[in-house]
């Protein structure tokens, strides 16, 4: 049996209310779809182009000081995260999860660019993350499809 590969479903799929990407995983709906029937080399390429998407739009906003301190962080308040995931599509997850609890960003080895709050940061990388979303599929003859940026 090979590897397993868990999807990156976060249990908040907005792909139910319509929409072609969701909102909690940044996938497309076909990949959702497709998920279960991609290989392991296949989810682990569409794992690293979503990190890095995250990663492109979550930086800038924000910066990672302290990437242990985050890990510990997410460990700590049981935020699912993997190992090979880069610090700042982590710190993605954190802010979805905690935006509402976080009081100091530093707390969770983060510095906002512009002192914004959790919330706030939150709510500009999901905007940001949605416009790239609906841009990929615009320009994607397979809405499965996430270009190499």
């Amino acid at each position: 049996m090979g590897e397993r590969i868990v999807s990156p479903c976060v249990g908040v799929c907005s792909t139910t209310l319509g929409d072609r990407v969701c909102r909690g995983c940044q996938r497309t709906d076909g990949e959702i779809l497709d998920w279960p029937a991609y290989g392991g080399d296949e989810r682990r390429a569409r794992l690293a182009r979503i990190d890095e998407l995250r990663g492109e739009i979550a930086a800038r906003y924000l910066v990672v000081e302290d990437a242990a301190l985050l890990e510990s962080q997410l460990q700590r308040h049981r935020i699912r995260f993997r190992e090979d995931q880069p610090a700042l599509s982590r710190a993605v997850e954190l802010l979805r999860v905690g935006r509402g609890r976080i009081q100091e960003l530093a707390r969770y080895g983060l510095a906002g660019l512009e002192h914004q709050d959790a919330a706030a940061l939150h709510a500009a990388i999901a905007r940001d993350l949605l416009a790239a979303a609906d841009r990929r599929l615009a320009t994607s003859h397979d809405a499965t499809d996430l270009p190499t940026p």
